[in-house]
């Protein structure tokens, strides 16, 4: 299997980068992380073969967030509140022709495929939330961690150092390690990962938990 062509979707004044892959009954939309690149992905076999098998039995919809990887960049001083990234999986929805799909939100994707579930209860079938979270503080980094993320990415960035904080168990394969440092350049540039990063951090979806109706599975690794 290629990996599919990647297009645009429009979002208010925003191009959003999307890709489809497989042809199953199921539409299922995965809402990427922190940082993506839709691309980038592919060239991982790990990350490529989850991708591969997925599309066995789905109509697989990926894009990259509003920010990052091949969708259109956004100020460092005027970010999108997750209202309005959470809407452009809606504008991708739309670019596809899906009505209706399963969200498979991973990380900060969790959030925000929770809130559109809020948002839009009549297009989610249901949700997959793997490594997520509800609130940043409460789950994911204190306010000091997140000051020591921040410290490194500001002088590491591109170097694949913030490995250790999302696959802690691949640190010393070498070449995974350089692949995650082309990622981090091709997904984000030094100054929006770190306005995303503090943007993560505001992410609190607590209020909108009781809403959801659909069917969810959650997977989380111990630890």
């Amino acid at each position: 299997m290629k990996p599919p062509r990647t297009r645009y979707a429009t979002s208010g004044e925003a191009r959003i980068a999307y890709q489809v892959v497989g042809q199953g009954p199921l539409d299922l939309v995965f809402v990427p992380g922190f940082i993506s690149n839709l691309e980038v992905h592919w060239e991982d076999t790990g990350y490529s073969h989850l991708l591969r098998r997925l599309a066995t039995f789905t109509r697989l919809i990926l894009l990259d967030k509003r920010g990052t990887g091949l969708s259109d960049r956004v100020d460092a001083l005027d970010l999108p509140s997750l209202e309005t990234r959470m809407d452009d999986v809606r504008a991708v929805m739309d670019a596809v022709g899906s009505g209706r799909a399963a969200l498979l939100g991973a990380s900060e994707g969790a959030p925000m495929s929770i809130l559109f579930a809020a948002t839009y209860p009549e297009r989610t079938r249901a949700l997959v939330l793997y490594g997520g979270y509800a609130h940043f503080h409460t789950w994911v980094m204190s306010e000091d961690a997140l000051a020591k993320f921040v410290r490194t990415a500001e002088t590491t960035w591109g170097n694949g150092a913030t490995l250790q904080n999302f696959a802690p168990g691949r640190v010393d394969d070498s070449r995974f390690a350089a692949w995650w440092a082309r990622f981090e350049r091709l997904s984000a540039s030094p100054t929006a990962a770190i306005a995303l990063a503090r943007m993560n951090a505001q992410i609190d979806v607590r209020h909108v938990l009781a809403s959801i109706r659909v069917p969810t599975l959650i997977i989380h690794r111990s630890d």
